[in-house]
Parts: structure tokens; C-alpha cells; sequence
């Protein structure tokens, strides 16, 4: 029971974190374009006010929670090596950490991104993720 309360939690928190990607990625792009400047970052600032409170949020509890899973999943390394589930489930361990890592750096500590400032990035690792997640079960 803990494990599928886990599961549910990561998903849930995962999705919250994706909508935001995918909101910003697709729908404020075209936004932009049919606004004037200044109409375009009010309704923006308005918008990322409310996602600042929980969005980064929802960013660390996936990556806890993904933790769990990622225990409770990988299994044991045979004399063989690591099985192709192993090896997806540790590329989407990396990339998920990258994303909270890159999360608590700008929350936590104020430091913004290097490289990748725009939430593009983000929102292409969370799509490789998703993908991974629905894959790696069936290689």
C-alpha cells in the first residue's frame, strides 16, 4: 500500500510540474505573439505568481518520491551487467535528479541556470522521461 501511495503521489506531482512545462512551452509562446509586451508579462507575472508556490513544490516531491521508486525498482545487478530496465531506469533517475538539482539551486538558492534558462529544456527532459517510463517495462 505504501508503494501505490507513493506511485500515485509521484504522478500526480510529476504532472503538476509537466502541465506547468507544457503551459509555458506551448501556450505562452503563442500568447506572446497576439499580445502587446506589456499585456503579455502581466498576464505572465499573474501566472507565475500562483505557479512559484507550488510548482517548485511539486518539482522536489517528484524527485523524493522518485527516489522511493527508483529503490524499490531497480532490482539486483546480475553477473551479466545492468538489464535494459536498469539502464532506462537509471538514465530517467539522472535526468529527473538534474531536474531537481536545477530546481532547488533556484529556489533554495537563487541561482538561476547557466545554460538552458528558458523552460524548454525542462520541458523536453520531462517528455524523455515519460517516454522512458512507458518504455522501460517492455525492453
Amino acid at each position: 500500500m505504501l508503494y501505490v501511495t507513493i506511485h500515485l503521489i509521484h504522478i500526480i506531482s510529476v504532472f503538476i510540474y509537466g502541465g506547468f512545462l507544457f503551459t509555458d512551452n506551448l501556450f505562452f509562446a503563442k500568447m506572446r505573439r497576439n499580445m502587446n509586451g506589456s499585456e503579455y508579462m502581466k498576464v505572465r507575472e499573474v501566472f507565475m505568481s500562483h505557479v512559484r508556490k507550488v510548482v517548485p513544490w511539486s518539482l522536489l516531491i517528484a524527485v523524493g518520491s522518485g527516489l522511493y521508486l527508483f529503490a524499490q525498482n531497480f532490482g539486483v545487478i546480475t553477473e551479466e551487467g545492468l538489464s535494459n530496465f536498469q539502464i532506462m531506469l537509471c538514465v530517467k533517475a539522472f535526468l529527473g535528479l538534474w531536474l531537481g538539482f536545477r530546481g532547488i539551486a533556484q529556489k533554495f538558492f537563487g541561482i538561476d541556470p547557466l545554460v538552458f534558462k528558458s523552460h524548454l529544456f525542462p520541458f523536453i527532459l520531462v517528455v524523455i522521461v515519460i517516454i522512458l517510463s512507458q518504455i522501460m517495462f517492455y525492453v
